[in-house]
């Protein structure tokens, strides 16, 4: 079984707004990158998932837009050309290697959890807080930013019940960021 993996950008203060943290460098991307190319597939929320569209798709006349790095250049490529799952109501398609859950969320991400290969990721702020609150989500990666942004969307914001965790890795990067990997504390019995 695939593991279902949680990753996203977090201020100090606990707020994972896109704009509220340090902005990207060449060794965050690289992290972001190399995360991307191991997964299995993208799990998104409609409004992470046309974010991300809007931002990292090719777009069709072929060049990257001026306005990326460098070091943006690999995690393009490699958000672009990943499969993806999203999960939605309201859309009534996708594309951009793109394919919509319908039905029942814990089921629907249990079936792809047991399809062969590396592990799922999930991005966003709503969906990661209900696949928390099934259960599902087996690994959390937080890059942890030295900032206080004060306002925004919090992680994990409304989870029923608190989950312990246990930290399995932990990274450091020149500009203060810390990249913490997590898993769900063995429950004491």
């Amino acid at each position: 079984m695939r593991p279902l993996r949680y990753s996203i950008n977090v201020t100090l203060d606990g707020c994972c707004h896109h704009e509220a943290g340090v902005p990207p460098d060449a060794e965050s991307m690289d992290f972001w990158t190399a995360e991307t190319r191991g997964a299995g597939a993208l799990l998104f929320g409609r409004v992470t998932y046309q974010m991300m569209e809007s931002a990292w798709r090719r777009p069709q006349t072929g060049p990257w837009p001026d306005w990326m790095q460098e070091w943006d250049t690999p995690f393009a490529e490699a958000i672009d050309q990943q499969k993806k799952y999203v999960v939605s109501s309201t859309l009534d398609d996708v594309d951009w290697n793109a394919e919509l859950l319908r039905g029942d969320l814990g089921e629907a991400v249990q079936r792809l959890k047991e399809e062969p290969g590396e592990f799922l990721s999930v991005g966003g702020v709503t969906l990661p807080r209900a696949l928390a609150d099934l259960g599902l989500i087996d690994e959390y990666v937080f890059l942890v930013q030295p900032v206080l942004a004060g306002h925004g969307p919090t992680l994990l914001a409304g989870l029923r019940e608190r989950i312990r965790l246990e930290l399995v890795d932990r990274q450091e990067f020149r500009s203060g960021t810390v990249a913490l990997r997590y898993r769900p504390a063995p429950v004491a019995g």
